[in-house]
């Protein structure tokens, strides 16, 4: 994982019956709810209700080895 200023890198591995939208969804539910009860203040800088933004972007590692992956996003790091 890498934790952009204005967006997250997540190498995940699915089962080819899951859904990536669905994992998509529980991920920003799930940390959005964590990152509300641990830090409250941040309610403040929220538009609206939402946390994360509507959108994600998906890849198969399909194309390119794991290991490349894992190193594009290790050299993400700020």
């Amino acid at each position: 994982m890498s934790i952009q200023h204005d967006h997250v890198h997540i190498l995940i591995r699915l089962k080819p019956k899951d859904s990536v939208a669905h994992c998509a969804h529980l991920l920003k539910e799930v940390t959005s709810r964590r990152i509300r009860q641990e830090f409250p203040e941040l309610e403040e800088f929220l538009w609206g209700d939402d946390f994360w933004a509507d959108g994600y972007f998906a890849e198969s590692v399909g194309k390119v080895s794991e290991l490349t992956i894992r190193k594009y996003i290790e050299e993400q790091q700020v």
